[in-house]
């Protein structure tokens, strides 16, 4: 039993600001008040990509209006907070210090203890908000920086199986989506086209697959898409529609394929996982949601997708995050310093060691 607490979370690692109020009840069962999310897409179009100044500039901008939102919307002041909790990596530099600058701030005035939170175990831990689900899981972790999985046995307790050696899926979306002609964002607009596309027309490869190791890989198919569209080129919207569900059919069964991987090196484990957990922008991709639910019922196993706007960036998970760590006992000082990098397995990486 704990007591209920409300925590004030800020997001500002890349190119979504946004501000949240999360409550806990006594029963550890998590509620969100509000989640105010502004996104920068319109600003960074025209490059393609995100231009870390113009998103360090966006947030320092929108960060203050997003806090009073979030707080109007969950219909109190900051005296009602128990703690303030601010991204603190990794991520794009200049954007991290200014959530983590306006976090601290919040904290020394209103006289509330601080929480500085590992944007990747915001992604693993809120699926325990949205589902309430149990220690320990899999969490396969997927975005535009990151592609892992990950045991997940505790709050600040996790152990990485698998990670790419390359280039994460997000990137590899979003690098076809550039090459096709695709407009930014281009994750959504793979997907998109794929619904109008053949998955079966282009034989792309899917690296890894079949690897003891729940490694991943993904520069060979989008070196694969690449080759296959200048072969072809110039081309017709058909011709886009069928790269993309046929890229897209390679590395959704890429990702089932090293999920099963990591399952099968969980199986012997004391206590295996309770439920498979995707979570981080690309888990929001409808394909690979499907495909995760069919393995997940072959397996007999609970599967975990928090709502498509919740895998995206926000507040919601950074509040969360500081919940679950303060209500352990967990706080920071104002010294702590932004990181650009910050992994979730400090273990894998003994320059961090003690630090994370």
């Amino acid at each position: 039993m704990w007591a209920s607490l409300r925590v004030l979370g800020l997001e500002s690692t890349c190119d979504e600001t946004a501000a949240a109020v999360v409550e806990a009840d006594s029963m550890g069962r998590g509620k969100i008040l509000s989640n105010a999310v502004l996104s920068q897409i319109a600003e960074h179009a025209a490059y393609g990509g995100v231009v870390p100044e113009i998103a360090a500039r966006a947030h320092v901008e929108a960060l203050d209006p997003l806090i009073r939102k979030a707080l109007a919307e969950a219909d109190c002041a900051i005296e009602d907070i128990d703690a303030i909790a601010a991204a603190g990596g990794p991520g794009l530099i200049g954007g991290v210090m200014v959530g983590l600058t306006m976090g601290k701030a919040i904290a020394l005035a209103a006289g509330k203890p601080f929480v500085a939170v590992n944007h990747l175990e915001a992604h693993a831990l809120t699926p325990r908000l949205t589902d309430n689900i149990d220690f320990p899981y899999l969490l396969l972790l997927v975005s535009g920086g990151h592609s892992q999985l990950v045991a997940v046995n505790g709050v600040g307790d996790y152990q990485r199986l698998g990670s790419t050696v390359d280039d994460a899926v997000g990137e590899a979306f979003d690098k076809a989506a550039k090459l096709l002609g695709l407009p930014y964002p281009g994750g959504p607009r793979v997907e998109q086209a794929a619904l109008g596309g053949d998955p079966a027309r282009f034989d792309f490869p899917r690296p890894m697959t079949g690897r003891r190791n729940p490694d991943f890989s993904f520069s060979g198919l989008k070196t694969a898409v690449r080759q296959e569209a200048e072969r072809i080129a110039p081309l017709t919207n058909t011709d886009v529609a069928d790269l993309c569900a046929s890229f897209q059919a390679a590395a959704v069964d890429v990702l089932v394929d090293r999920c099963r991987a990591a399952l099968r090196l969980l199986a012997d484990a004391p206590k295996p996982p309770t439920a498979l957990v995707a979570a981080g922008g690309v888990a929001a991709n409808g394909a690979i949601r499907r495909a995760l639910g069919r393995l997940c019922a072959e397996a007999g196993l609970k599967l975990a997708l928090p709502p498509p706007g919740l895998c995206s960036d926000n507040g919601a998970m950074i509040a969360w995050a500081g919940l679950e760590r303060f209500r352990l006992g967990l706080s920071d000082g104002m010294d702590f310093a932004a990181r650009p990098r910050w992994p979730l397995d400090a273990r894998q990486d003994p320059r961090w060691h003690g630090k994370a």
